[in-house]
């Protein structure tokens, strides 16, 4: 589609565009949208993979004597005007689990904008535009129906992406990149490349020879221009970037599970006393001989019986099993032992703000490996996944899809300068990654003559 620079909505993409937005959507208001009733931003949790907020907190504010079973993020809200932008200083996110859905306020509360008689009213047609900044600002404007950047959007929309509630507008941004082609045209390039030797990229954005485990993933988003950062932020163009190894590319048969991320515990004996404390109650000594080594390992699943090595199994605790809902955002996914001792946890809000920001698009590229000398090639077959929930990770978590699966372990364990290595792996069969996206597309990067 070419809306053409005269475009009306290409105009006002442009505006905010100036002001350092880089990705655009339009939310098309119903009556209850304003201040006084929040803005509906849909149901579950997947609009916070859309909208940049702050760390979620809980609301300790009370009604009509109960506390509420809410919580908080703030965003970094501005208004554009016809002169620039105006702060919104209240602008929030409230998390409803009970729901569950996500609500904007507070966009009007301490801000002199001029949308302030839109956000107020009841009217139907009217347009919410928010444009989204890499560094985490959301530049908002809304339109009345018979504006012409209206008129333009609903001759569209049919043709138009959406994202739960939220509609897609790059087609109208100006200098649109899509980030999509973008990603396939590089992994076209490095599949054509054949064998790549083992590398990762340092720092300073040099290639240098790597061979440990992980050296597929690592040699991978260093063709990818990717350096390895400890960020829970997407790898390439707003993608994260999963690489995962195959015996041929002709059956693309996985030939282990896809670890989905490895987040430290946020609770627990782990946080508060130590990995070496934690290691001498639950770990054992190296099941191969080593030495002075001590290690933790084995797979865990929600409703799972004590781990024979470690005494430890897996509990959630403030999420319904049964309803699929979060009923405590205060809770946790829990290691504990047979009297109930909190060996490792990971607080919910964690993990939320975790899954959303790094698994909002993922692409899943399969790998073969040689070892004289270690090198990998890059398969054709690649898997886009879009539009996730942290939901969905709960839920196929209390389905044992998906599992903890940690590779921890301390060498020189009784010295004084034992050397660490820490690996908190949440993986999941590939057989069941299409559970956890909305949109999963297989694409045969030989056959897509467009890129």
């Amino acid at each position: 589609m070419n809306t053409g620079n005269d475009n009306p909505l290409t105009t006002l993409l442009d505006r905010m565009a100036g002001h350092g937005a880089r990705k655009f959507y339009a939310k098309m208001l119903a009556a209850n949208d304003n201040s006084k009733n929040q803005v509906y931003l849909g149901g579950g949790f997947g609009s916070l993979n859309i909208v940049p907020h702050s760390s979620i907190e809980t609301d300790t504010s009370e009604l009509a004597g109960s506390v509420r079973d809410r919580a908080k993020a703030k965003v970094d809200f501005y208004w554009l005007e016809a002169d620039g932008l105006i702060s919104a200083p209240n602008a929030q996110l409230i998390l409803y689990p009970k729901y569950p859905e996500v609500r904007m306020s507070g966009f009007l509360k301490g801000s002199k904008t001029t949308h302030k008689t839109l956000m107020t009213s009841r009217d139907e047609g009217r347009v919410l535009i928010l444009g989204i900044c890499s560094d985490q600002r959301v530049i908002g404007a809304v339109l009345s129906r018979d504006t012409a950047e209206a008129k333009t959007l609903n001759e569209k929309l049919c043709l138009l992406p959406t994202d739960g509630v939220f509609v897609d507008l790059d087609t109208f941004a100006p200098n649109q990149r899509n980030s999509r082609i973008i990603l396939l045209q590089e992994l076209k390039r490095i599949h054509e490349m054949d064998w790549i030797p083992s590398q990762k990229l340092a720092p300073d954005g040099e290639k240098a020879p790597y061979s440990a485990m992980n050296a597929g993933g690592y040699t991978l988003e260093a063709e990818l221009g990717i350096t390895p950062n400890g960020y829970a932020e997407p790898d390439f163009e707003g993608w994260e970037i999963k690489q995962y190894g195959v015996d041929n590319f002709e059956k693309y048969r996985p030939k282990s599970p896809v670890t989905l991320m490895t987040p430290e515990p946020t609770g627990g004996l782990y946080q508060n006393e130590g990995l070496r404390r934690f290691l001498e109650l639950f770990g054992y000594d190296d099941r191969k001989g080593i030495p002075d080594r001590r290690n933790f390992g084995g797979k865990y699943t929600i409703g799972g019986s004590f781990h024979h090595l470690t005494g430890l199994k897996m509990i959630f605790d403030g999420y319904d099993l049964e309803t699929g809902r979060i009923t405590n955002l205060d809770g946790s996914i829990m290691l504990v032992d047979r009297d109930d001792t909190i060996a490792a946890s990971w607080g919910f809000k964690s993990i939320i703000e975790h899954w959303n920001r790094k698994h909002a698009k993922t692409a899943y590229v399969p790998s073969m490996s040689k070892t004289s000398p270690k090198s990998f090639r890059y398969g054709a077959k690649i898997e886009t996944c879009e539009g996730t929930d942290v939901l969905l990770f709960f839920s196929g978590f209390a389905e044992g899809a998906i599992y903890y699966d940690p590779a921890i372990k301390m060498t020189d364990f009784s010295g004084l300068s034992p050397k660490q290595k820490k690996r908190s792996q949440f993986r999941v069969n590939h057989k069941h990654l299409p559970t956890l996206y909305k949109k999963v597309e297989t694409i045969d990067l030989n056959e897509t003559d467009s890129l």
